[in-house]
């Protein structure tokens, strides 16, 4: 069947099940945007306000719902705003698919407007990019771009198209994304997706054999759909349970066996058990610095079990004594097969009096808005079915250590990157790849109004998202180590300037409360959950409120700092 490089594209997209896709167009993708438009009924286009806001709410959509999010751009400017968005998603594994326009064949190279040689920018920062020249192979290089999106380790492709290959006619047949995974394994075989056998003794005799052991679980777990799997032999051998910040989720939060986040902002629990350990089982974890801190203080009565498809992974960041390579849930499954069920012993009773273990302030909620008390009470009305976004700062690190999740994939955070900016624009992806869930995006007053422009959009669509800026007029989480390790010297972390984010909301017509004591919080909460549409609160907190305990930097994880 004979159609243009555009039509193609959106064939291509529906035979992928896309059926929503973020963006923003411009002169080089004219010929796609064309052409979505004549197929509005099929894909559902949401026009952000900046290039960035879509690029996160296509990894907001991957990240809820383990599917590819799809973000489109126009060449240089647009295609470069991506960067971060990408970029981001790389970082924590997310598996989007991003299409830029380019300038027609004839001009690449020679400087043309709104050139950039895009594919040149994101290749350390893509799982593989394309630059298609030719329409005739327009069809295979979108269907390998998704292919390689989701296959082993997710992440996110790139495929930059000329613009005349968008307008030229090629020969498009229907083709099925089981057909083309099956073409990718040909063209780039897979490791096998379980270790072998010897490899599989080895570890379950580890496991028989310790009597201390600790399971840190990592986003890996969830993405591959494996954290009932963990579950199962967390219980079986009464084994606790610490989580990165990408694994919140993956084991309820109030679970008796999970001990929290490990790492800088961890809980006593989780770092006293990886000092304590004799034996660390990693799953899905790429053993980040801000968990692991001093590598030669790191879990050094341990020996250290890495279960990860990715053997880049392995012996990166810190050596292990034995590692599994293969898919995380493949190799649960194969190590619950050799171990029988375990007892309680003493390891879990010391566990639970660390548990008892925390900061001061953590433990009576005073008469201002504590962070804590914002958690609990945004969960008192959203329940375990809500979706949790955030931006990056003290407020994400107040979520990840008061807000109690249940289920997998329900907290969408930026991690790895530590994107300022991601939560607004991923808290779109994940309201409309779950139009049905409530989805409550948590930020702070610095990371919020970077991408703020972004109410545009959600009031545009009318996405009911609950937004709670915790407003403490600060960069909180500079200001914190300014503070703490930098004599109190408070260099340009003061957000003493507007914006007024109440007056804010209004222009772009949203609803906004401010909250300034416990009483106006309740009361805005209650307002905001009454009713399905957009809206923020403006919640002041106290501008010295700190994110603890804390590791120093270079410190060894259970040298924590419990009180400021």
């Amino acid at each position: 069947m004979t159609m243009t490089g555009s039509r193609i594209l959106v064939e291509c997209l529906v035979e992928q099940g896309i059926a929503t896709v973020f963006g923003y167009p411009g002169g080089a993708v004219l010929n796609v945007y064309d052409e979505l438009g004549r197929n509005k009924d099929r894909i559902r286009h949401i026009l952000t306000t900046h290039e960035q806001g879509a690029a996160h709410a296509a990894d907001g959509f991957a990240r809820s719902t383990g599917k590819p999010g799809v973000v489109i751009a126009t060449s240089g400017p647009g295609a470069t705003n991506l960067v971060t968005g990408i970029a981001t998603a790389f970082m924590d594994s997310s598996p989007i698919v991003a299409i830029t326009g380019n300038v027609p064949v004839s001009l690449l190279g020679k400087d043309s407007f709104q050139e950039v040689d895009i594919t040149g920018i994101t290749m350390p920062i893509t799982k593989h990019n394309f630059l298609v020249k030719d329409v005739t192979v327009l069809a295979e290089t979108l269907r390998q771009a998704f292919a390689i999106a989701v296959s082993g380790r997710p992440g996110p492709v790139l495929v930059d198209i000329a613009k005349d290959v968008t307008a030229a006619n090629g020969e498009w047949e229907p083709d099925t994304p089981e057909a083309a995974a099956r073409r990718l394994r040909t063209i780039a075989p897979r490791r096998p997706d379980r270790p072998s056998d010897a490899e599989l003794e080895r570890a379950a005799a580890l496991l028989a054999g310790s009597r201390r052991p600790l399971l840190y679980v990592g986003g890996g777990v969830i993405q591959a759909g494996a954290s009932d799997t963990m579950r199962t032999l967390a219980e079986r051998l009464q084994i606790p349970v610490a989580l990165s910040l990408m694994g919140h989720g993956a084991l309820p939060s109030r679970h008796p066996l999970c001990t929290g986040m490990v790492g800088m902002h961890g809980t006593r629990a989780s770092n006293m058990a990886v000092n304590r350990c004799d034996l660390l089982v990693a799953a899905g974890v790429r053993f980040s610095d801000r968990v692991v801190s001093n590598p030669a203080g790191f879990a050094k009565s341990a020996s250290i079990l890495h279960l990860d498809i990715d053997p880049a992974e392995i012996n990166k960041n810190v050596q292990t004594s034995l590692s599994l390579v293969g898919d995380v849930r493949g190799t649960l499954e194969a190590l619950l097969e050799r171990l029988p069920p375990r007892a309680a012993s003493e390891w879990n009773r010391d566990i639970e009096s660390w548990k008892r273990e925390r900061p001061a302030s953590h433990e009576g909620l005073p008469s201002k808005i504590h962070p804590r008390l914002i958690m609990e009470e945004v969960h008192a009305r959203a329940g375990d079915g809500a979706f949790i976004t955030t931006e990056v700062g003290q407020h994400q690190m107040w979520t990840a250590q008061f807000y109690p999740f249940t289920r997998p994939r329900s907290f969408v955070s930026s991690g790895g990157l530590g994107t300022m900016g991601f939560g607004t624009g991923a808290a779109m992806g994940v309201q409309v790849a779950n139009p049905e869930a409530q989805v409550v995006h948590i930020a702070g007053d610095g990371s919020f109004r970077m991408n703020c422009g972004e109410l545009a959009t959600i009031a545009h669509y009318g996405f009911p998202i609950i937004i709670l800026v915790m407003n403490n007029g600060a960069l909180g989480m500079v200001r914190q180590w300014q503070t703490m390790f930098y004599g109190k010297r408070l260099s340009q972390t003061t957000l003493d300037r507007p914006p007024d984010f109440v007056k804010l909301a209004d222009a772009y017509g949203v609803d906004a409360w401010r909250a300034t004591d416990v009483g106006s919080l309740r009361a805005a909460l209650d307002a905001a959950f009454s009713r399905r549409a957009p809206a923020l609160i403006d919640v002041s907190i106290d501008i010295d409120e700190m994110v603890l305990p804390m590791v120093p930097a270079g410190k060894a994880i259970h040298d924590q700092i419990l009180q400021a």
